[in-house]
């Protein structure tokens, strides 16, 4: 966005007050992702970080709670909790007709399967707090290597005020995610992982240049603008399917007549497919240190999972990424109903009939965008892995791809959302 358009932005009376409390409610949840927990020895933590600095494993942790988690602080679960419940909600909308029936059911029915996803998120919150906790009660056991006592106090009654707290946290966190998408600028969720990521990354640049020096880091930096700039480039891209709507007569008045087109973009899913699958591949390392099991399975899944660079966890990120995408798009677009909503308003494609044949054609032409869109994703989420691995700057800049693509995908759509609002506010403009 120009600067000339974030300026009439601001200077936008109402769009102000959402940019402004957008970023009021963004403060105050880096504000809690640093604020310890009740009954966490602060200085043995920060004293544990150190030691498990360099360990990719918590990096990648660090890297989606924005450093909150491995702190133990008020927010230190974040979003995950609601994201794994997003995920669980989404692939059981497939397998339960209860909950398929609630989807189509318009606005009413999304009311309660985001009812439903708040229940599971607190559910989860409590078992993963609850798993957390447990770990950092034994020096060593959350943090290999460091035989600090994190929590001097492990009465019971402390223990379940900082489960509480955690807890409450998430909720907290969640409710700040819908309040950014119904009063604010973006969509909440993923504006919240946007600042979590931000709020890592400077460290890790300062890393890289005091550990490798000027010329890694001057390299690192290129590869990321490359990234960026394909990025970019490809978000926009897409494919317009021109519609015509027939003329018709209401009343002694003509409507119709016109011409628009359908959008179809190349990455019709964003930055979900990407998130989704790094959430899911975080959970095999986790688990393994959750369970301390030092047998062959355990061992395998960390020398496979916990560099998050290895072949195996590229291939399996990369086709998580590619079903995911295929998976997100199949259930946000439906060609059968954007068919049927054309047909009810003598809407059709020049050279399509309408209704079954649109439908059938409009998931011929999604089908093969999504192809392409899919392996872009795919390959950006793992192309830059290699680059900074190369580099040696891959234990300080861990999961460059995915961190890059969230930045830029969540930039632009919240970007567009702004730019969208001012045309509204701003419409005459048009007219002269």
């Amino acid at each position: 966005m120009h600067i000339s358009a974030f300026r009439d932005a601001l200077r936008t009376p109402d769009l102000r007050k959402k940019i402004l409390f957008t970023l009021g409610l963004l403060a105050v949840y880096r504000l809690g992702s640093v604020m310890p927990t009740p009954g966490v020895d602060y200085s043995a933590i920060q004293r544990c970080i150190d030691v498990v600095q360099d360990n990719s494993v918590y990096a990648l942790i660090n890297l989606f709670s924005g450093g909150a988690l491995l702190q133990l602080s008020v927010f230190a679960l974040g979003i995950m909790p609601y994201i794994t419940a997003s995920i669980i909600l989404q692939l059981l909308t497939v397998v339960i007709p209860r909950l398929e029936t609630l989807k189509k059911d318009g606005s009413a029915g999304q009311a309660k399967i985001t009812q439903y996803t708040r229940y599971v998120t607190i559910g989860l919150a409590i078992l993963q707090s609850t798993a957390i906790l447990s770990l950092a009660r034994s020096p060593g056991a959350l943090f290999q290597g460091c035989n600090e006592e994190i929590i001097p106090d492990q009465g019971i009654w402390v223990m379940l005020v900082m489960i509480t707290v955690m807890t409450a946290g998430t909720a907290i966190v969640m409710w700040f995610g819908e309040l950014i998408t119904e009063r604010g600028v973006g969509n909440g969720m993923s504006v919240l992982i946007f600042t979590s990521i931000i709020a890592v990354i400077p460290a890790q640049f300062a890393n890289i240049l005091s550990s490798r020096g000027a010329f890694t880091f001057a390299i690192t930096l290129i590869i990321g603008l490359m990234v960026i700039t394909f990025v970019v480039f490809v978000e926009q891209a897409q494919r317009r399917i021109p519609v015509q709507y027939a003329k018709r007569m209401v009343g002694r008045r003509m409507y119709g007549g016109t011409s628009t087109y359908i959008p179809l973009k190349v990455n019709m899913a964003g930055v979900i497919p990407v998130i989704f699958a790094s959430s899911l591949l975080f959970l095999p390392t986790l688990f393994v240190q959750l369970t301390g099991s030092q047998a062959g399975w355990a061992q395998w899944l960390q020398q496979n999972y916990g560099t998050g660079s290895g072949p195996v966890y590229l291939a399996t990120y990369f086709l998580l990424i590619v079903f995911f995408c295929y998976f997100y798009v199949s259930i946000t677009f439906n060609p059968t109903d954007v068919a049927d909503n054309m047909k009810r308003y003598g809407g059709f494609i020049p050279g399509i009939r309408a209704g079954r044949p649109t439908a059938e054609y409009l998931d011929y032409v999604l089908t093969r965008l999504t192809a392409p869109g899919s392996l872009y994703l795919g390959l950006i989420a793992i192309l830059p892995v290699f680059a900074f691995d190369f580099l040696g700057v891959s234990t300080q800049f861990i999961f460059g791809g995915t961190s890059l693509l969230i930045m830029v995908g969540v930039g632009l759509d919240t970007v567009k959302q702004i730019q969208a609002q001012l045309q509204q506010r701003n419409y005459e403009g048009f007219l002269k």
